[in-house]
């Protein structure tokens, strides 16, 4: 057929070549009803692919008919061709006999096909080969003719190889290959399709993709068809999934569609090939889950154990778990592990009480009920957090607390209704060991619609569990160290409000954070003989458990100091030389610690002395410390301190320093002002002397010692925080408690980088008609007057109750004071809280009490004092010796000792 050659179609059901087209946009075939259309452009058929030409032969054997298509195809012309005889035109001439044998047979009527070779041109060897289909036929007035259809060759073995080529790849492909028609339905399928849907190939032929695949997806493959189809526009990487025959499992295809073309252009259909990625899906998914495992692990890395609070790690541990591994978890830990139980927590049973301390859920608002391990007879109650219960013994959550091992533990179905518990179908009950103990149990579970726990989850939910575990056990090691520091850190400081003497006393300690509340900061008031008060501020360099152990071991010796009565410059050199024997042990640590003391008090020395040591003579905190470089401070105590005693008779304090900042003095009427105080060495440097300052303390004035927590900030230099603690103490008048807080909320004391002490005292003295003071001479009436004198001033103070007993004891001091001493004797009484009376003398032996046998006939004076007072004791003074008691004051319920028995019983 040539190229102009019309081809009968069918019309649509509306008839006539009006009707709609197909995408080409030619008209397209209807029903078999429909009228015939000529169609005008190119077929585009088989034989747009197969060149075709014809001629014809008449009855003399020549050339009486020459096709365009001949002429276009073998490139002879029709002038050349018309009348000639084939075989002498174009057969070379080795072949013309065979060629004229041939035609003569044809003209007898005999058919025939074969193979020719032809010369395009006169002359030309031969350049073509053309397969020939000679065909007998008869003319008008019956004479013998042919009639000769001419293919290339060329064309007929190229569209073999295409063929074979299309069949191999359609057949042989590891791939579905399927093939669809203009109509969307199957024209052909491959045996790889036809294997994974059962069946032979040709079952599928006019099937649709209904036919083979759900629903929907059927319903996205027939969309993706259409569109390719209309718009020429490949589709790749469509997914698509359903299930295959025989098997439980769903698979998922990859679906490349594109759209095929006849040799015209014109759509033919559509080519689909799909590739079963089922498997690399699943790598993919269990790819996601590890990348997801990581990520939550490293995740539980950064944010598990951040805390030290044991409800703070559990909450935490369910924030990183839900809802990215499971869609509700809770944490139970035993009771007794927070109640802070020495044993390990837990019974062998896993029965034990438990308390649930956190719950986190991503579908619901509060805990669940109809849990895993709950029993009917338990009731439907969830566990609320904060409520303390037990599992059953048969449950699955005790199993895992007995074994240390977790368990998966399918859902329930329930008929209660839409309770939680009937959608959750898979939990994990992880229990959290630490230390080869269990502190506790982890339930995770996951709701309808989430994939159930495999062993990968598994193994990632234990170390989950293990590492919050770890950091609750390490939680619980800390407190239960940590609630031992405090115990002894607040056993180190005065208990409540500490009373003295002529004094109103307020003081605060603050930590330097609220996670250690540990450190090496103290303040102490101490009573002295005489209702004197020692006041006492020291700062061991360092925090933590160390320095609050050191700041420990110098407050006792401070308070043992305190207790014989000595000066304060001795009562610091004793420390010195204390603080310089801590932190070593051995006959050889003296020498081992040498070179460090030495740098430590070289840099005390220039820091106290050099030109630009700090203002005002207070030795710059710390400076000792850091300029010791590298030597080794690991067994060296530096501590700061300063230790003022206050006499409220004389209304005057000494004061001594040891490398201390100094003490804060406000006078009514006056701005607050830096003591001058000789800052001295830091104890634990030793080889310095320390200074003595004695301040007169009008009543009414007011006394600060503090540490450098208070005013020290790396935010600020120190002279600002000294200034600004100077401004803060504008009012000596304002209640003491008041001044405090004020102090501290005005100097900003919540940045936490040092622990805080701050004492402060108000200053008001004995009033004078509380103090009895009189010279008696060297003689032995003065015992006489001594007694009359006491009588008479306990009489006035309406102490009657206590004058006999006064009497007797001041008879005896005075004795004393007479017999083994020297000079005058000055006798005194204090009344306060307490009886005071003092006797001294200008001897420096100090009294020493022993035990009287029953043939002496003295030895038994201090003995009776021992007996008959509160206590007693003796100090020296510059001049000599004072020795005193105390009594209590009489508070109408017990008796006040007998004189008479006191006497009896020393014989």
């Amino acid at each position: 057929m040539s190229s102009g050659g019309a081809e009968p179609a069918q019309a649509d059901g509306q008839g006539g070549a009006d009707g709609p087209g197909d995408p080409s946009g030619r008209p397209r075939a209807a029903g078999p009803q429909g009228p015939p259309v000529w169609q005008s452009s190119r077929p585009g058929s088989i034989y747009d692919y197969i060149r075709v030409a014809s001629f014809s032969l008449g009855s003399d054997g020549r050339i009486d008919q020459w096709s365009e298509r001949a002429e276009q195809m073998l490139g002879i012309p029709a002038r050349r061709a018309l009348g000639k005889d084939p075989i002498e035109a174009f057969v070379p001439s080795e072949l013309r006999d065979t060629g004229h044998r041939k035609v003569s047979e044809i003209l007898d009527g005999r058919e025939w096909t074969g193979l020719v070779p032809y010369r395009r041109a006169e002359g030309a060897t031969a350049d073509g080969l053309a397969e020939i289909y000679v065909m007998p036929s008869r003319g008008e007035d019956g004479e013998r003719a042919a009639v000769c259809v001419v293919v290339d060759v060329r064309a007929l073995r190229g569209i073999e190889t295409d063929l074979a080529a299309s069949q191999a790849v359609f057949g042989q492909s590891p791939m579905g290959f399927t093939l669809f028609g203009t109509d969307l339905r199957l024209l052909r399928v491959n045996e790889r399709f036809a294997t994974v849907f059962g069946g032979p190939a040709s079952k599928y032929r006019g099937r649709t993709p209904h036919d083979f695949l759900p629903r929907s997806e059927a319903e996205r493959m027939t969309a993706a068809l259409a569109r390719v189809l209309e718009s020429g526009e490949p589709v790749t990487e469509l997914q698509l999934v359903g299930g295959v025959p025989g098997e439980e499992e769903r698979r998922r295809w990859s679906v490349s569609l594109y759209r095929l073309h006849g040799a015209s252009g014109r759509p033919i259909g559509v080519a689909a090939l799909a590739a079963d990625v089922t498997g690399r899906r699943r790598a993919e998914r269990e790819a996601a889950n590890a990348r997801r495992n990581l990520a939550l692990l490293n995740e539980a890395g950064a944010r598990i154990g951040n805390s030290l609070d044991l409800e703070t790690t559990a909450r935490t541990l369910l924030d990183v778990a839900v809802p990215q591994f499971c869609d509700l978890a809770s944490v139970d830990l035993y009771q007794g592990l927070l109640s802070g139980d020495e044993t390990p927590p837990g019974m062998s049973d896993g029965s034990a009480e438990l308390r649930r301390v956190a719950f986190a859920s991503a579908v619901s608002d509060a805990p669940f009920a109809g849990a895993a391990c709950r029993v009917p007879e338990d009731g439907p109650d969830p566990v609320e957090v904060g409520a303390v219960h037990r599992y059953p013994f048969n449950s699955p959550c005790a199993g895992a607390l007995r074994t240390a091992r977790a368990q998966i533990i399918p859902g329930r179905e329930s008929d209660e209704g839409p309770e939680l518990g009937a959608v959750v179908h898979s939990t994990l009950a992880v229990p959290m060991v630490a230390r080869d103990t269990v502190v506790g149990l982890v339930q995770f579970s996951r709701t309808k619609g989430s994939e159930p726990f495999g062993e990968r989850d598994t193994a990632l939910a234990v170390e989950l569990a293990a590492r919050a575990a770890v950091c609750i056990d390490n939680a619980r090691l800390y407190r239960r160290e940590h609630e031992r520091a405090l115990i002894l850190q607040r056993s180190l400081l005065p208990p409540g409000d500490p009373e003295a003497a002529g004094l109103d006393i307020a003081c605060r300690y603050l930590p330097g954070t609220t996670a250690t509340e540990v450190g090496g900061d103290w303040f102490d008031v101490i009573e002295l003989p005489g209702h004197r008060t020692a006041l006492v501020v020291g700062d061991v360099m360092g925090r933590g458990l160390r320095a609050a152990v050191a700041m420990g071991e110098l407050r006792t010796a401070v308070r043992t100091l305190a207790l014989l009565d000595l000066e304060p410059a001795e009562v610091l050199s004793a420390l010195d030389e204390i603080a310089r024997g801590l932190g070593g042990t051995g006959g050889g640590r003296t020498s081992a610690r040498t070179p460090a003391r030495t740098s430590a008090r070289t840099s005390a020395r220039t820091a106290v002395r050099g030109p630009s040591g700090p203002a005002r003579g207070a030795l710059e905190p710390g400076a000792a410390t850091r300029t010791a470089g590298t030597a080794d401070l690991s067994e060296v105590y530096l501590a700061t301190c300063v230790y003022a005693v206050y006499d409220p008779v004389t209304r005057r304090a000494t004061f001594a320093n040891a490398g201390h900042l100094p003490p804060v003095l406000l006078q009514e009427g006056e701005e607050a002002r830096l003591l001058d105080v000789p800052p001295g060495m830091p104890l634990g440097v030793g080889g310095e002397p320390f200074e003595e300052t004695e301040v007169e303390l009008p009543d009414g004035a007011l006394l600060a010692l503090y540490t450098d927590g208070l005013v020290e900030s790396r935010h600020h230099p120190l002279d600002e925080g000294l200034d600004a603690f100077r401004a803060a103490l504008t009012d000596a008048d304002r209640p003491l408690e008041d001044a405090c807080d004020h102090v501290l909320t005005a100097l900003d004391t919540s940045h936490g980088e040092d622990d805080i002490a701050l004492l402060m005292a108000r200053v008001h003295g004995l009033p004078k008609d509380a103090v009895g003071d009189w010279n008696l001479a060297p003689e032995a009436r003065s015992v006489a007057r001594a007694r009359e004198l006491a009588r008479e001033q306990l009489t006035d103070w309406g102490l009657q109750g206590l004058v006999d007993t006064t009497e007797l004891l001041v008879s005896e001091l005075v004795t004393n004071a007479l017999r083994h001493g020297h000079g005058d004797i000055r006798l005194r009484l204090l009344l306060d809280r307490t009886l005071v009376c003092e006797v001294w003398d200008a001897d420096l032996a100090q009294p020493r009490r022993r035990r009287a046998r029953d043939t002496d006939e003295g030895g038994r004076g201090l003995q009776l004092v021992g007996l008959l007072s509160r206590g007693w004791g003796s100090r020296r003074t510059p001049r000599g010796k004072t020795v005193w008691f105390e009594l209590a004051l009489p508070d109408g319920e017990s008796a006040a000792s007998d004189p008479a028995e006191a006497l009896l019983s020393l014989f």
